[in-house]
């Protein structure tokens, strides 16, 4: 092929040994094509450059492929939903249209659902990525102009834009907070092993303060919960200590609805509550809520703009965003751990 003209289908076809037929159902998604066909269609367009000038002409002419596909857990996550609002509205003026599907955190999922967006010649790809995922099949499609996006989490085997929260500085806030109003026995209750990154650093997060304050972590302190009710019992378990906390840190909004519930159901108004995320009617709890709330609009907005940067050419180096966290002081954060209240919750 001579380098002075642009690659056509016919030449796409040529580098695979398939028909321009083939290669026009792969592209346009209109009929069947095996997925290791799929592939070596998809390569051949990357390394000719052919794709390139594809997603040019459907950004110029607003055809029906403008469009941005986002993955992401659990459609009924209203922290996901704000965030897809936020990228809806940032992309709306430029034409595009957003498209949304659940991975349900399920790596076979994701890769069936960036696979369908694939195949529409979407312009963005934003993901939000499965525990456990391998991203390296997307990195002849990000070679090929095509910005992708790791929103929340960072993903694997491809170096591109990540969009993430202040999850250790922030869990560091909560933590140094509840230190700064006297306690020195923090319970952590969140979701172990570790695995997602979101939780490994709020943990993280956790450990620093404490050591920052030069006290001492008790492991018999940290506990697992993966729901409501875990959560519950987590804290029973925790209040049963013959060293118990005076103060729990809860790695997520769930998990801190479950610790909230088995406080009430206890009676317990003795110990300090710090939440990472923010929780549906927090002020309307006695007393309201103390949390380190995530900003699900800013995330979204800055995954859309980053995204947007790209379409319009920008070929630096991948970069991290990192959107900052913001303590709310509300009242269950606040209560101070004193020595009769210790000798208290010993007794339990």
């Amino acid at each position: 092929m001579a380098a002075s003209r642009r690659p056509t289908l016919a030449d796409v076809a040529r580098e695979v040994g398939v028909s321009a037929k083939t290669v026009s159902r792969v592209l346009n998604e209109d009929g069947p094509a095996s997925a290791q066909t799929r592939e070596q269609v998809l390569a051949a367009v990357a390394k000719l450059g052919f794709q390139p000038n594809l997603m040019a002409r459907n950004i110029r002419v607003g055809g029906p492929d403008t469009t941005i596909g986002l993955v992401i857990p659990d459609l009924a996550n209203p922290f996901f939903g704000a965030v897809a609002r936020a990228i809806e509205d940032t992309v709306s003026d430029r034409g595009l249209t957003l498209l949304m599907g659940s991975s349900a955190d399920a790596p076979d999922r994701e890769r069936a659902l960036t696979d369908k967006f694939l195949a529409r010649r979407i312009s963005i790809l934003i993901v939000v990525p499965s525990v456990g995922a391998d991203h390296s099949h997307l990195k002849t499609h990000r070679a090929a102009g095509l910005p992708i996006v790791f929103l929340d989490r960072p993903g694997t085997g491809l170096a591109t834009d990540i969009v993430v929260s202040s999850n250790r500085t922030g869990a560091h806030d909560g933590v140094t907070h509840l230190i700064a109003q006297g306690h020195r026995r923090i319970g952590f209750i969140g979701d172990l092993p570790v695995k997602l990154y979101t939780r490994r650093e709020r943990l993280a997060g956790y450990r620093s303060a404490l050591q920052e304050a030069d006290i001492p972590q008790d492991r018999s302190l940290v506990t697992n919960a993966h729901d409501r009710r875990g959560a519950a019992g987590a804290t029973s378990q925790l209040l049963r200590l013959a060293d118990p906390p005076t103060a729990l840190f809860a790695g997520n909004n769930i998990v801190a609805e479950g610790i909230v519930s088995e406080l009430a159901r206890s009676g317990r108004k003795d110990v300090a509550v710090v939440a990472f995320d923010d929780v549906a009617l927090a002020e309307a709890l006695e007393p309201a809520l103390t949390v380190v709330a995530q900003d699900p609009e800013e995330l979204g907005r800055a995954a859309a703009t980053a995204a947007l940067s790209r379409l319009d050419g920008d070929r630096s180096r991948a970069r991290t965003i990192t959107v900052p966290t913001r303590l709310i002081v509300r009242g269950s954060g606040e209560r101070p751990a004193t020595s009769s209240r210790r000798t208290a919750v010993g007794s339990q």
